[in-house]
């Protein structure tokens, strides 16, 4: 698959998604979404039939002088009340000794299903499961499936989420973007600043990319800041707490839009 087709195809799809009308106005920046700027995501979906396209971007640079730009553009539809699905296609760039290496880095299906929302003593709970296809000449070697748990629970401004995922199946040469680690879990910590439209965001986690590998250690730091009802700027900061492994340090920045199709939207009463 040709990048610059890919790069032109994206483009266009951007200027589409100008024009359909704006879904019904929320307070879309609480909404955690994976590596929107933190590795961790809160449990809830995206609003039933609601649209939403993400544009990030992030660059990490490793301990012994490499890097990566990734680009990353993101559709998710609220197929259900309480239930999402969406598509990835990640775009990275790595140094070389001739240049930068760019490519798709694999092809990412996600399903995301809420079973409960908060309460008074429950957190809110969900399950995502995630499968990335080999596509592109960065995706790595091998289909692989993960299956991750989602815990929120909020006292007033405040939310703690703890997440968990694993990836099964035996060890494999990863994707250089969006790689499915074979384990992660984590916490973050995020605070609203409602009269600033603003959430500030804190996380630590530890990964292991593979069986054989070290585990990572690392921390990160982001905000996501609401532009227009329908809008959302984000970014973030990483870095390893360990001195052996992990990104030397990480920078992630970029736009979310939640828009609707009226051809998507059910008409009449609603049972």
């Amino acid at each position: 698959m040709d990048l610059k087709w890919v790069l032109s195809a994206l483009t266009g799809i951007g200027a589409v998604l100008a024009q359909p009308s704006a879904a019904r106005a929320q307070i879309d920046y609480r909404n955690l979404d994976d590596d929107r700027p933190t590795l961790i995501e809160d449990a809830y979906p995206v609003e039933r039939y609601a649209f939403e396209f993400l544009t990030p971007w992030r660059f990490s640079r490793e301990r012994f002088g490499g890097s990566t730009h990734t680009f990353v553009p993101e559709f998710a539809y609220g197929i259900l009340r309480n239930a999402h699905l969406g598509v990835k296609l990640p775009i990275a760039g790595t140094s070389a000794v001739d240049g930068r290496d760019w490519g798709i880095s694999g092809l990412r299906l996600f399903a995301l299903y809420n079973f409960n929302t908060e309460s008074r003593l429950l957190p809110a709970f969900s399950l995502r499961s995630d499968v990335m296809f080999p596509v592109g000449s960065l995706a790595g070697e091998g289909t692989r499936v993960s299956l991750k748990g989602i815990a929120t629970r909020g006292w007033g401004r405040t939310r703690v989420h703890i997440n968990g995922a694993y990836t099964f199946g035996p060890d494999r040469r990863l994707s250089v973007a969006e790689a499915s680690n074979k384990w992660w879990y984590g916490g973050a910590v995020d605070r609203t600043l409602f009269r600033q439209s603003v959430l500030i965001i804190g996380e630590v986690y530890a990964l292991r990319a593979l069986s054989a590998e070290p585990v990572q250690l690392n921390a990160s730091v982001g905000l996501r800041v609401q532009l227009t009802p329908y809008m959302v700027f984000d970014a973030g900061i990483a870095r390893r707490l360990k001195k052996t492994v992990g990104p030397d340090f990480e920078l992630t920045a970029g736009f979310s839009r939640a828009f609707a199709i009226p051809g998507f939207m059910p008409t009449g009463r609603q049972r």
